[in-house]
């Protein structure tokens, strides 16, 4: 495991030497949030599917910045979760409870602002080149932050794969790395495991995944 430093300095440079790309992935979160505004809404295997290429960015950026950790652990979570997308049905997202879509707009914004490791005069900058899609933390939140407000998608299996990579990483940048702000990913990563509790012991619809 590389020390608390190394892996700093490799996410530093991550995210101001990928600015563009992060600014890319700002775009295609809000043509998705956008998406979900419209009267037809799409389907949960598509937007479990947009959901992971994020998560494939996070790790092939990792494996250039020769954090072969972080890409081997981002890179197989996506396959795991893509393979969770496609066996969700084809049938429209629909919104979750109220304190879930709460918690996933907090856990979006948290994500989409992600003050940390960018470098910038410029705090505006922040709202459009945050290292999401670039590093683990603030692309995780996004991640959940959605899956929250969809009412996880329906699917335990694929609420318990994105609440169990943010809660590792949330408390590994928390407690290894000592970025206290990674603590957001920590609390998002539980209200989605509370959705998975609920969910439990709510009647079966016939339709879980």
């Amino acid at each position: 495991m590389p020390t608390p430093e190394l892996i700093l300095e490799g996410l530093h440079a991550i995210a101001n030497r990928w600015t563009l790309l992060a600014i890319a992935w700002h775009g295609y979160f809000a043509l998705l949030l956008l998406a979900l505004c419209g009267a037809r809404w799409p389907a949960r295997r598509h937007v479990a599917g947009l959901l992971v290429v994020p998560l494939l960015s996070v790790g092939v950026l990792a494996w250039r910045e020769a954090n072969p950790f972080n890409g081997a652990v981002f890179l197989v979570g996506a396959v795991v979760l893509a393979a969770c997308a496609w066996r969700l049905p084809r049938d429209p997202v629909s919104p979750g409870p109220p304190w879930a879509r709460v918690a996933g707009l907090l856990a979006v914004a948290f994500g989409w602002g992600y003050p940390h490791f960018l470098e910038t005069a410029a705090p505006l900058a922040y709202l459009y080149a945050a290292p999401t899609g670039l590093v683990p933390c603030p692309t995780l939140a996004i991640v959940i932050g959605v899956t929250l407000l969809l009412d996880g998608l329906g699917s335990r299996l694929w609420s318990g794969g994105v609440s169990g990579l943010g809660l590792f990483y949330g408390l590994f940048g928390a407690l290894y790395l000592e970025v206290a702000l990674d603590g957001g990913l920590v609390i998002a990563s539980l209200l989605q495991i509370v959705w998975i509790v609920t969910r439990a012991h709510a009647a079966p619809t016939g339709r879980e995944r």
